[in-house]
């Protein structure tokens, strides 16, 4: 868990200074913190090492705020700047993303054997032109050239595949407008 918690510190730090937190404050807080996920029994509930950790630090400010007699006003909205957001995608932008990798792998796999080969490796396996070419046994224009046709045959099936969602999209509507009538 230490190597998922103690690399935000420093930015823990940072945006505790930038609320006007008092300095010696922030330690005492980033201690509290540690303490309390040092109490933790289990932490393999634990996704995202930052969030949990600026999570953990925002309790414990909420807790020293509720301790002190004297609350400044500003102190509550301060504490919501610290709050983040979970940054992990939510499911349906996880399988949204899935379904689009798909859909590019299949449009590369679409492509002409040597364009494929070439713009796979110089796309996919990010390898240099000069590599491929020595790999191919052909030129380094070549294998430019190839990328770029790649490229563009996958951009024009791109379009192409929004054009008939555009079109299918069209005429679900014109079929809804005729039910309705």
């Amino acid at each position: 868990m230490g190597s998922n918690i103690v690399p935000h510190e420093g930015e823990l730090r940072a945006r505790l200074r930038r609320m006007a937190v008092a300095e010696h404050e922030i330690g005492d807080i980033v201690q509290d913190t540690y303490l309390k996920l040092a109490r933790l029994n289990d932490v393999s509930h634990i996704r995202d090492g930052r969030a949990y950790f600026f999570t953990a630090a925002r309790t414990v400010l909420l807790d020293r705020i509720r301790r002190d007699r004297i609350v400044r006003i500003d102190s509550l909205a301060e504490v919501d700047a610290l709050a983040l957001a979970d940054e992990a995608p939510d499911p349906e932008r996880r399988v949204s993303a899935r379904l689009e990798l798909e859909r590019v792998r299949a449009l590369i796999d679409a492509l002409p054997d040597r364009c494929r080969e070439i713009f796979h490796m110089r796309r996919v396996e990010a390898l240099p032109q000069r590599e491929i070419a020595a790999r191919m046994g052909v030129s380094q224009e070549v294998v430019e050239a190839q990328t770029v046709r790649g490229l563009k045959l996958i951009l024009k099936a791109i379009a192409a595949q929004g054009r008939n969602e555009g079109q299918q999209a069209s005429l679900r509507k014109r079929e809804d407008g005729k039910q309705r009538n």
